[in-house]
């Protein structure tokens, strides 16, 4: 009797640390991403504003985002052959890349580092997704708990942390750099050089992430098929996908995501903030952004409980994002003193929260429904996404703002039609046929 109370208090203590160790590696994950991206995001705010010349900024941006889509395509492949711990700490590389040619901004630098990011953001995000959905999962078995609240917990407190990068980086941006008279910058050298210091800590942390057991470390470890058979399995994957009909009503909202949040990084801060607030006001204006973005995230994955839910935190959020685009669309004009300086402020709040929506709903959105193929469903998500944040890049520069608010306008109501048509009718069809 002894020797199986004994027997029993070791199982006990084994699951309690592998409990531990999933939360533990969210938090991990999360810190990571935070280091990494506050500097990279930052950097993005800024490509638009102080890279020029040639539209050399925009252009690059452009070109990260399409070779982001079309490495999307494979992402989930390479995933599976590296295993997503091996496939975060690779992405890794890219981001230090870009961060580090901003220090010599030219064609030379920009456009191959660019390139570059465009893979390495392929694979660190489907990674990401596989990763934090696995852990979850897990987490939950070990638990007895509920996996969708747990992948709506767990996606609230990745998103909540990783959107918090914008108000860090964008106060670091804030701090060191300074307009000067004739129209000039300084500080960005300073800036540029922490930020390549941020991204290498947060590769060095992704190292100490515990490697996923499960369906996903399995396929990685049973990768002993010819190159061919992979690339046909996966190709059949992206079909099967695509012609799920989930699947299909979902990619309008993806793709409205990433032309959101293409229009911060582009339009926002060149229409919106410059022309008040400066250059160096990108930062502040990014950096409350990032606030309202990161509490709504942690807001937003903490009432996460299954597609009911989803549905209704989503529809609010739409509501936010389209009554801010309407409300620029009629409104806006450059305003001096302190109401032109509370405006962007205001509408970057807003903003922040309709993202913060956006990202934890959708992630926690695939986690549930494609639980078979969560490599595809993740590349999924960021190939569109890719898709959409391209086009903005690539248009912005022969557009208006209104002709661009319009375009916007129209995809949110579009995909948000989509989505309550699947939240009210085909995944109730699917929940019947698994009954």
């Amino acid at each position: 009797m002894a020797m199986d109370e004994e027997a029993l208090l070791v199982e006990i203590s084994k699951n309690e640390n592998s409990i531990v160790n999933h939360e533990k590696d969210v938090y991990i994950l999360s810190s990571a991403f935070l280091l990494i991206f506050l500097a990279y995001g930052a950097a993005q705010n800024l490509e638009s504003t102080i890279n020029t010349e040639g539209n050399l900024g925009t252009i690059s941006l452009g070109i990260l985002y399409l070779s982001f889509m079309f490495c999307s395509i494979f992402a989930s492949l390479v995933v599976r052959k590296l295993g997503s711990k091996n496939a975060l700490i690779l992405g890794t590389s890219g981001y230090w890349l870009f961060v580090a040619a901003n220090l010599m901004p030219n064609w030379y630098t920009m456009v191959p580092a660019s390139l570059y990011l465009g893979f390495a953001a392929s694979i660190i995000w489907v990674g990401q997704g596989t990763y934090l959905t696995s852990a979850a999962r897990s987490h939950a078995n070990d638990h007895i708990l509920n996996e969708a609240v747990i992948i709506g917990k767990f996606n609230g407190v990745f998103w909540g942390m990783f959107a918090s990068h914008q108000f860090v980086g964008n106060l670091i941006t804030l701090a060191l750099m300074r307009d000067e008279e004739g129209g000039s910058t300084s500080g960005t050298t300073v800036l540029f050089l922490v930020f390549v210091c941020t991204v290498t800590l947060g590769a060095v942390l992704m190292c100490f992430l515990s490697k996923r057991a499960g369906k996903e470390e399995a396929r990685q470890q049973d990768s002993s098929a010819s190159s061919v058979s992979s690339v046909a399995t996966l190709l059949k994957s992206i079909i099967t996908l695509l012609q799920d009909i989930r699947m299909l009503l979902i990619i309008p909202l993806i793709a409205y995501s990433g032309l959101q949040q293409a229009f911060v990084w582009a339009e926002f801060t060149k229409y919106i903030v410059q022309p008040t607030m400066g250059e160096s006001g990108v930062g502040g204006a990014m950096a409350v952004y990032g606030v309202f973005d990161a509490i709504c995230s942690l807001v937003a994955g903490h009432f996460t409980f299954g597609l009911s839910s989803i549905s209704i935190i989503v529809s609010g959020g739409a509501l936010v994002q389209g009554a801010v685009l309407v409300w620029i669309l009629l409104a806006h004009s450059v305003t001096a003193g302190a109401l032109g300086i509370l405006y962007p402020l205001l509408v970057a709040a807003l903003w922040g929260i309709g993202d913060g929506v956006l990202n934890t709903q959708l992630s926690a959105l695939l986690g549930i429904l494609f639980k078979d193929d969560l490599e595809g469903a993740f590349a999924q998500l960021k190939l569109w996404q890719s898709f959409a944040i391209a086009i903005v890049f690539f248009l912005a520069p022969y557009i208006s703002l209104q002709t661009m608010l319009v375009i916007m306008f129209v995809a949110l109501c579009f995909s948000a039609l989509g989505f309550l048509f699947l939240t009210v009718k085909v995944e109730r069809a699917f929940s019947y046929r698994a009954a």
